[in-house]
């Protein structure tokens, strides 16, 4: 597994500061500045550009935290349906909660949170509820009259005017939410409308989104990847053709903003009565991600990989009824477009090999055997398979803590005593049928085991050795060791199989 970096935090803090402190300027010292992609934890341009700090995003708010005031947007459909974040598995509803307490740690003001959309759906009122009774103040803002056709009803007290004003005494309004589809534009356009029918404020508005990196090539792999990423939502990267026209310089963006420039123009000038400044998409956005990469190379290299797991994420989601198959085929042929196989994920074919040699040890037995490897930070590669004491993941965590570790093959590290009271737990009060440990079962196990295991508590030591390392599974994993493997940080493909031919799995 490579260390090599490829982008330096430092460099994106100091050009993106001064990108948006820039553009807060030009208007006045108010804007709404529209935050794209995750606040927190993007672990995907982690991936896609090594060196890049998860939370690098929100460091940078902090670093003008005396200047930003920040909004939480949330659609009420997303929390009817209970939308989940997959990368925390967590749905829309609790991510939001837990960005307004991270946020908070980091000093960062949040005005409140608004509910876009909001037609007084159940949960949403749950929603509402639940926020408002903890002391957060909470606005709903309903589907926008006109919305997109009629210019003059959007810009209207029955279109913007309808939403309720949010107060601000800061420069920079960062207006973001769980995810795509929240509704941050039309509040950042209500905001506006609100400032310049008064005539407060000449505000302006302008968009902060990582991907696509618009100074760097259109089939760049670091651009393609989030191509990949969006698969599901049939996003796909273009040539920002208004740019060109406008300065005869490529610029890459993606179709979504693409589409909806001519119109977002012609609400803008409306709403402020003047011409637009911005010529293009990509006029309005204010990334300077592209300026921070150090070593291209080293992140064309990692971008491919993420392309190589987001095959891998499609096809289960699939056999899972989470996307179609033309998600699949898409994340395919961008793989294809690289000339990539599955296989070029160096994790894959040791997953596979632990697999069929579980199979042959236990020729006879009908039972469903699941094959793991991981890679270490140094290049190593651990196995493991699962057996009627451990699932595939609790073995090969357990058995790369012991090669960190340095413990002897021969000295187990969970007693049978423990795995024995736990199995006993399972079967006996808590009525499962197996009795093998998934990997937060087993994690727990080991715990315990260190209080009078030195070799155990030492193999424990190293479990944060684990983070950022990459792991293959041969079948789906169980809920307990994808939340176990998820909580180590570890990145982690599989195939599109089932561990068990039941349909309820627990």
């Amino acid at each position: 597994m490579s260390a090599q970096k490829g982008f330096d935090n430092d460099l994106y803090v100091e050009e993106q500061s001064a990108e948006i402190l820039k553009r807060v300027e030009r208007y006045n010292n108010r804007l709404y500045l529209e935050f794209g992609g995750k606040l927190l934890y993007d672990y995907h341009a982690v991936r896609v550009l090594p060196g890049y700090e998860p939370n690098v995003k929100i460091r940078l708010l902090q670093s003008l935290k005396e200047q930003v005031d920040l909004i939480l947007c949330i659609y009420a459909g997303d929390i009817e349906r209970k939308k989940i974040r997959a990368d925390f598995g967590i749905t829309y509803e609790a991510d939001s909660l837990r960005l307004i307490d991270e946020i908070g740690k980091w000093g960062i003001n949040v005005l409140g949170v608004v509910i876009t959309r909001f037609e007084n759906q159940p949960a949403a009122q749950i929603f509402r509820n639940k926020l408002e009774r903890r002391d957060i103040k909470v606005y709903t803002h309903g589907f926008t009259r006109g919305y997109p056709t009629d210019v003059d009803l959007i810009v209207s007290d029955e279109g913007y005017g309808a939403n309720e004003y949010i107060e601000s005494d800061k420069p920079l309004v960062v207006i973001t939410g769980p995810g795509p589809g929240s509704g941050k534009l039309a509040t950042c356009l209500s905001q506006l409308y609100h400032d310049h029918q008064s005539g407060a404020l000449k505000s302006g508005y302008a968009k902060f989104e990582t991907f696509p990196i618009w100074n760097l090539p259109l089939k760049h792999p670091v651009n393609v990847a989030y191509e990949a990423a969006t698969a599901d939502l049939r996003d796909f990267n273009l040539i920002d053709p208004f740019h060109l026209e406008a300065y005869g310089e490529k610029s890459i963006n993606y179709n979504r903003d693409v589409d909806a420039f001519p119109l977002l123009r012609r609400i803008l000038e409306k709403i402020t009565g003047e011409e637009s400044i911005y010529k293009s998409p990509t006029d309005m956005g204010v990334n300077r991600a592209g300026f921070a990469i150090i070593d291209d190379s080293v992140t064309q290299e990692a971008a491919k990989q993420e392309l190589i797991r987001r095959f891998f994420r499609y096809r289960c989601e699939y056999v899972l009824g989470l996307v179609d198959q033309e998600t699949v085929n898409r994340a395919e042929l961008l793989l294809r477009d690289f000339n990539l196989d599955p296989e070029d994920r160096p994790v894959v074919t040791p997953a596979h090999m632990a697999a069929r040699k579980a199979e042959e040890l236990n020729k006879g037995d009908e039972g469903i055997y699941c094959g793991a490897a991981i890679e270490l930070r140094d290049g190593t590669m651990i196995t493991g398979n699962n057996s009627p004491l451990l699932h595939a993941a609790a073995s090969v965590v357990i058995h790369a803590i012991k090669h960190l570790a340095e413990v002897p093959p021969a000295i187990k590290l969970l007693p049978e005593h423990v795995t024995e009271s736990i199995s006993r737990l399972k079967t006996g009060i808590l009525g499962e049928e197996s009795v093998s440990l998934d990997l937060e079962e087993a994690l727990i196990a080991l715990s315990v085991s260190s209080s009078t295991n030195p070799a155990a508590q030492l193999a424990m030591e190293k479990l944060n050795e684990l983070k950022g390392c990459e792991a293959h599974m041969t079948h789906i994993p169980r809920p307990g060791d994808e939340a176990g493997l998820r909580s180590l940080g570890i990145n982690l493909t599989s195939d599109p199989n089932f561990s068990t031919r039941d349909l309820f799995i627990s």
